[in-house]
């Protein structure tokens, strides 16, 4: 089988999945702004403002829980549906490794 050519500086799309241990890279963090009172996620030249739901799902990004793990911690904590958590957050992560701001 012969594989397509990867461009030079080019990066594979890293693809979220339940199985993905999403976490963030080393100059990407999660922090509370403390004037605004509020969690962002803090990368260079960039700042993500974050609602409550986002929040809860980042603080569990530790690069070792995988995302079905995540869904399931959530679950329990807003007696929801787990496969429903995993239906919202993978998109959501997965918005947030194509910018480049969680790894899977």
């Amino acid at each position: 089988m012969n594989e397509a050519p990867r461009l030079p500086g080019k990066a594979e799309r890293a693809v979220i999945s339940a199985a993905s241990q999403p976490a963030f890279p080393r100059h990407i963090r999660l922090q509370h702004h403390h004037a605004s009172g509020r969690w962002v996620i803090m990368a260079p030249e960039r700042i993500f403002n974050l609602d409550d739901i986002a929040v809860a799902v980042l603080r569990l990004c530790d690069g070792v829980r995988t995302v079905e793990q995540i869904a399931l911690e959530l679950s329990v904590s807003y007696s929801a549906p787990k496969e429903r958590i995993l239906a919202d957050i993978t998109p959501m992560l997965q918005d947030l490794a194509d910018k480049g701001v969680v790894r899977a």
